[in-house]
């Protein structure tokens, strides 16, 4: 499961990539609506539109932080790339959001693991909190930005009335409804037979990389000491000396039994033991 998470990293990458759409210049300014209460807002949310992917199935569950005025957003789907194959699987992609003004909470920033470039505008600018909500997300880059526009509800689908309107406010903030992919909620994998991939801020501390470097070194001491004990039984097999060899371990392990016997039980000998 470990080995499948790091090699969907590079997917993930490509995937979310292709969740945005690239222009020039600085972000469009989109109002966060006024009077937003994050505690009516958390949940679950079904996507129903989003900007240029091909990724189905795909929910937000808005959660409380550690700390306050901290989130966090979950996004559940069926992965893009391991869509083309049979795999049945479920993919989780958690970010961090924050409210860097608490006199406007509808307006937060995200920061998801995968984001080379770091954190993004996160901006709810319509919801009436039970059925549906329009976001938009907007990253800087050097001379550019990627922008992305999703539109949420409560439910597996959304009145058609509901969509216009939250269309045609995105186009009153100057960012095209036209860029946004029908998401399909139908078919969607779920239960034990799936393989669940996460993404998360804890993929990648230092403590998780420590685990992954100390776990390969385990088996490179293993195949080290596999090494050493075959050539050592090679040497003493071209020598000639392998009855020498071997009475001298019968020798030790008689010692070994001696001392143990005199300690009372506990092994002891004279060997130096590795400093790791």
């Amino acid at each position: 499961m470990q080995s499948l998470t790091w090699c969907l990293v590079l997917a993930g990458c490509l995937a979310f990539a292709h969740a945005h759409s690239y222009h020039m210049g600085n972000c469009p300014i989109v109002e966060p609506m006024q009077g937003f209460q994050m505690s009516r807002f958390l949940g679950v949310w079904y996507v129903i539109q989003k900007t240029s992917t091909g990724s189905k199935c795909i929910t937000y569950n808005y959660t409380r932080g550690e700390e306050p005025g901290e989130y966090v957003i979950t996004q559940d789907s069926d992965h893009l790339i391991l869509g083309l194959t049979p795999l049945k699987h479920e993919y989780h992609y958690t970010g961090e959001l924050t409210v860097p003004e608490p006199s406007t909470p509808g307006r937060m920033e995200v920061r998801f693991p995968l984001s080379v470039a770091g954190s993004a505008s996160h901006v709810v600018f319509m919801t009436d909190y039970d059925t549906y909500a329009g976001i938009f997300t907007c990253q800087k880059l050097a001379f550019a930005h990627r922008q992305s526009a999703t539109i949420l509800s409560r439910t597996r689908t959304l009145d058609q009335v509901q969509v216009d309107k939250i269309r045609q406010r995105m186009s009153q903030f100057g960012v095209d409804p036209f860029d946004l992919s029908i998401i399909s909620q139908s078919g969607c994998s779920q239960g034990n037979n799936t393989v669940d991939i996460n993404i998360d801020p804890n993929t990648f501390t230092s403590e998780n990389l420590g685990n992954v470097v100390r776990k390969a070194g385990e088996k490179i001491s293993e195949g080290a000491h596999w090494i050493a004990q075959t050539g050592s039984q090679v040497y003493h097999k071209l020598s000639g000396t392998e009855g020498d060899h071997d009475n001298s371990s019968t020798e030790q392990n008689s010692r070994v039994t001696t001392n143990e016997r005199n300690s009372g039980g506990r092994v002891e000998t004279n060997d130096v033991e590795w400093i790791p």
